[in-house]
């Protein structure tokens, strides 16, 4: 049937022996520096990329979605005990509180991983510094992020004020004062502590008493920047904390940025982890998200919405439908009549 080139070339053979007319025998394995020497840079295959299941746990978590997160590990000791302690005294847990749905009334929960509800997240963002404060593993921390060195406010410092721990009201005032006056917005509560883990891993540092509202604040300032359009600037945080100034606030976001190795890139599956980490430690702590009855208003407009969205996918389904059979519709097209001998 006329030529034919063969394709079976051997396993240590490559395209690169027959341009350098190097015998097989004496050619060496080719490796990866071999190939990035020649063709340029070698780039690596998506799998090969892609960290196995197990080395994901071991991954920062602020990075990868697979590793769980560092407030959610530090809260498990409490949670067992408080559990334990239950147990041991037959006390309830607290859940005879929460709202449960019935035949005559449903209860909605309004916080969404797209539109999580302000104040609950700004809880659940506090209690999980909280936890990563009293369970540290050490006191390792930095100059730029002591309070004694760098004050936030003129009144003096206590001389115990790097070796008690806050409260979880004392954090959450701090965070809630914070986001109040600035305005910010729910979604960058979440920032804000991805970017706080994320600085605890890269920089090998602990949150601890001396430090925690600097660490809070700068990675406020950051997360603001980074998540809202309208960012705030350092001048305005210079007015709702009235006595630091706009070079120490410069200073402390030029470190963060520094520690963070400039990676302020949040994933959306990273995003939605810490979300619903959140949701587990409030769960966990007895802190439930608002629930509110389904009114009649609010049942009408969550029907009109479905009755949107299924008119919108149908008009989907039909116009695929119609790119499909459209090849049974071409004009001009016959069929061609046999020829008899």
């Amino acid at each position: 049937m006329g030529g034919s080139v063969s394709c079976c070339i051997s396993p240590g053979e490559s395209p690169k022996i027959h341009r350098r007319q190097v015998e097989l025998e004496e050619c060496p394995i080719t490796t990866t520096e071999d190939v990035s020497e020649d063709t340029g840079t070698y780039l690596q295959h998506i799998s090969d990329r892609e960290l196995p299941d197990e080395l994901a746990q071991e991954a920062n978590p602020s990075d990868h979605p697979r590793a769980s997160t560092l407030f959610l590990n530090k809260s498990q000791t409490d949670v067992r005990e408080k559990r334990k302690s239950n147990y041991l005294n037959h006390m309830s847990p607290g859940l005879l509180t929460k709202k449960y749905s019935s035949c005559s009334t449903i209860f909605i929960d309004d916080s969404t991983v797209s539109q999580p509800n302000l104040k609950s997240t700004i809880k659940c963002v506090a209690l999980a510094i909280y936890y990563h404060i009293k369970n540290r593993d050490s006191n390792r921390s930095l100059d730029i992020f002591d309070e004694k060195k760098h004050p936030l406010s003129r009144e003096k410092v206590p001389d115990d004020y790097s070796v008690v721990d806050p409260e979880h009201k004392l954090i959450y005032r701090f965070i809630r004062t914070l986001f109040s006056s600035a305005q910010l917005t729910a979604e960058c509560a979440i920032v804000t502590l991805v970017y706080l883990e994320r600085l605890l891993t890269y920089a090998e540092m602990d949150i601890c008493p001396c430090n925690w509202k600097r660490i809070v604040l700068g990675a406020i300032l950051l997360a603001s920047k980074v998540w809202d359009d309208q960012a705030v600037w350092n001048v305005d945080y210079c007015q709702i904390l009235k006595d630091i100034t706009v070079e120490d606030m410069n200073e402390m976001e030029r470190h963060f940025l520094e520690l963070l190795q400039f990676n302020i890139n949040v994933p959306a599956s990273v995003y939605a982890k810490y979300y619903f980490d959140l949701r587990s430690l409030a769960d966990d702590n007895n802190l439930s998200f608002p629930l509110e009855p389904l009114s009649n208003k609010r049942a009408q407009k969550l029907e009109a919405i479905s009755r949107l969205c299924e008119d919108k996918y149908k008009d989907l389904s039909k116009s695929a439908m119609r790119r499909s059979v459209s090849a049974d519709n071409l004009v001009g097209v016959k069929n061609a009549q046999a020829v008899l001998s």
